[in-house]
């Protein structure tokens, strides 16, 4: 047995190749989609098509657009100060987790709605479900502790008849509970994936904010709105990355049968260490990091199972191949 194996990819430059956001964002054909989104269109310092990343009404626009025109999304919406998050990134991550379970399955991608991803902290923007639905098939649980989201999500799915069969929200009353509270006894998923909060506090996530806004404005600034939303459930909790994987990964080997791979988010390469820990401590028997890159930014997912070839071969028999 390999515990606390990890395989590492090669860090590359780029989208996943099966994701749609390549290249530059095509505004002719989005806002033909969203006409709205044109009232945020200018040119940039490239004289280009654009809008201003730092407005959170442009982002949330461009987003609409996205949805409309590649995943045939005919609503959606959050309510306002909830996440707004980057669709290329968010698609990413389920584009590297379908080439994960195919690894499980003789390198076939498995599809179809008898393949069941959870989503914790699914949020009032239904990304994930949203990609995973139109890209694979797969059916989604959805989950969270923020019954604002929760309705949020469930209009977005009633509104979208492609969503309705196949993606079911669930709300988490147990604040710092993943899977507990959730899974019924004996229900199995094969995937799970996660967008942690990345900070420790308000202040914390109000500071990343402005480094963030200075960024694509390219000078100082002393006050920011979160270009991406973001509550705070969404953005910062004790403990912050660190502690809230940390969690995870102890709770998720009490369902070592329940899932065949785990996953989560790594925002901060520095918080691998100790993730890395907290794997082996639980004795995962096999761990994998996927690195995506997009432009010059690098993230992570640590993706894990605690079930061994002859398990893992036993379970792609029966959900992969039955």
């Amino acid at each position: 047995m390999s515990q606390g194996k990890k395989e590492v990819k090669n860090k590359k430059q780029g989208l996943h190749p099966r994701n749609k956001h390549q290249g530059q964002y095509d505004f002719k054909a989005l806002k033909s989609s969203y006409p709205e989104l044109s009232d945020f269109i200018k040119p940039n310092a490239y004289h280009n098509e654009s809008i201003d990343f730092a407005d959170p009404k442009a982002v949330k626009a461009l987003n609409k657009a996205l949805l409309f025109n590649q995943y045939d999304v005919k609503y959606w919406d959050i309510p306002q100060n909830y996440l707004c998050p980057p669709i290329p990134g968010r698609a990413d991550y389920i584009h590297h987790l379908a080439d994960l379970l195919g690894k499980s399955n003789a390198e076939k991608t498995p599809v179809g709605k008898k393949i069941v991803c959870m989503d914790i902290g699914v949020g009032a923007n239904c990304i994930y479900p949203i990609v995973g639905v139109k890209e694979y098939g797969w059916s989604f649980i959805g989950t969270d502790i923020d019954q604002n989201a929760i309705k949020s999500a469930n209009k977005i799915i009633d509104q979208n008849p492609f969503l309705n069969e196949q993606v079911e929200i669930r709300h988490q009353p147990r604040k710092n509970s993943f899977f507990n509270g959730i899974l019924k006894k004996g229900e199995k998923i094969d995937v799970s994936i996660c967008n942690p909060p990345f900070h420790t506090s308000y202040e914390a996530a109000q500071a990343g904010s402005l480094r963030k806004v200075g960024n694509l404005k390219g000078k100082k600034v002393s006050k920011a709105h979160l270009n991406f939303g973001g509550r705070s459930n969404e953005l910062w909790c004790k403990g912050g990355e660190k502690q809230f994987i940390g969690d995870m990964i102890y709770e998720s080997k009490k369902y070592a049968l329940n899932c065949l791979w785990f996953s989560t988010l790594v925002s901060k390469e520095s918080n691998l260490k100790s993730v890395y820990a907290s794997l082996k401590r639980a004795k995962s028997f096999s761990v994998k990091t996927l690195d995506m890159g997009q432009g010059n930014k690098i993230s992570r997912v640590v993706a894990w199972t605690f079930q061994d070839q002859k398990q893992q071969k036993v379970w792609q028999e029966k959900r992969f191949n039955s």
